[in-house]
């Protein structure tokens, strides 16, 4: 059993060494293909065209709505990358004749008012130029939104001004010319009331059919001055009303509009920074492709010389 054991590392022992001798022996074989491959690549990784890349970093746009502190984003980011995806890469990804085009737009991890966008191109300048494409098309997509909602708050606003001016010019001056009217006819109602009042204490005893007509005048005009006096309340309070609570607070939705006007209250899409390059270009890795190709040529050498040794071998047993 010991005697095997030997034997079996001695012939490993061998065939190490012969593997040896056959890399020795053929040595500058792989020298020469390993520097042939490698420079093959090296020829490569300069003659390659270039790809520098271009990123950019959005932030959409948002306004601000009427009695809130919050804001509304002006597009929703994955909706908005999805657009951009089809109008920007897969109806573009055909035309090869293009120096730049856009790889990527993506919502970032854990953001949703953020948009990366990542364009390629065959110098700093193409590639910025198509960036800038894709993003003067958000900013204009975005920009007549916010001139959409900025003209409807002018509107509401100006339906607002209407209503106080229609209640300041047209419904106050008309109440109030009927508060005066009926104020007036109750003065002579309430003047006759008291005539009839008199003259009913004269006659009472001495004319009862008079005084009997005298009292049906008099449960009259008592009629008559109640229902001016309801009315009168009722206009009364309408003024008031008016005046305390509807003019107050279209005048404080007013001005809630007109804050809501100001330039600041609408923030179109921009980029975070400025756009990100690099002053050498992403592809070719040149020395990513040397390593690789120097690796490979060494590998393929070898299993080169090692075949040619089993062919050797195999024609000198025939």
């Amino acid at each position: 059993m010991n005697n095997t054991n030997n034997y079996a590392i001695q012939e490993d022992e061998i065939d190490l060494r012969e593997l040896f001798k056959t890399l020795m022996k053929h040595k500058v074989k792989i020298v020469l293909i390993t520097l042939a491959v490698t420079i093959g690549a090296i020829v490569y990784a300069l003659m390659a065209p270039k790809t520098y890349e271009a990123k950019a970093i959005l932030k959409i746009g948002e306004y601000k709505i009427a009695n809130s502190n919050d804001k509304v984003v002006v597009s929703d980011a994955h909706e908005l990358s999805k657009e951009l995806e089809i109008l920007y890469i897969e109806i573009l990804k055909n035309e090869n004749d293009k120096e730049a085009k856009t790889e990527k737009i993506q919502v970032p991890k854990n953001q949703k008012n953020f948009l990366e966008i990542i364009t390629n191109g065959s110098s700093n300048e193409e590639t910025e130029a198509e960036l800038q494409k894709v993003v003067d098309y958000v900013q204009q997509k975005h920009k007549k939104i916010l001139d959409d909602v900025k003209s409807l708050n002018e509107v509401r606003a100006k339906q607002v001004d209407g209503r106080l001016m229609l209640l300041k010019t047209k419904t106050l001056p008309s109440l109030q010319e009927k508060i005066s009217r009926y104020k007036k006819d109750l003065a002579v109602y309430e003047a006759n009331f008291l005539d009839v009042q008199s003259n009913l204490k004269k006659i009472k005893d001495s004319n009862p059919t008079l005084a009997t007509l005298q009292i049906n005048e008099q449960r009259y005009l008592a009629d008559i001055i109640i229902k001016i006096k309801d009315s009168l309340e009722s206009f009364e309070d309408r003024k008031n009303s008016i005046e305390v609570i509807e003019i107050e607070k279209l005048e404080e939705e007013l001005r809630a509009l007109q804050v809501l006007m100001e330039p600041y209250n609408y923030k179109n899409t921009e980029v975070v920074g400025a756009f990100m390059t690099n002053d050498y270009p992403i592809k070719p890795k040149k020395s990513l492709i040397v390593v690789v190709a120097f690796v490979t040529g060494l590998i393929l050498s070898i299993f080169f010389v090692f075949l040619l040794e089993f062919i050797r071998a195999e024609k000198e047993q025939q």
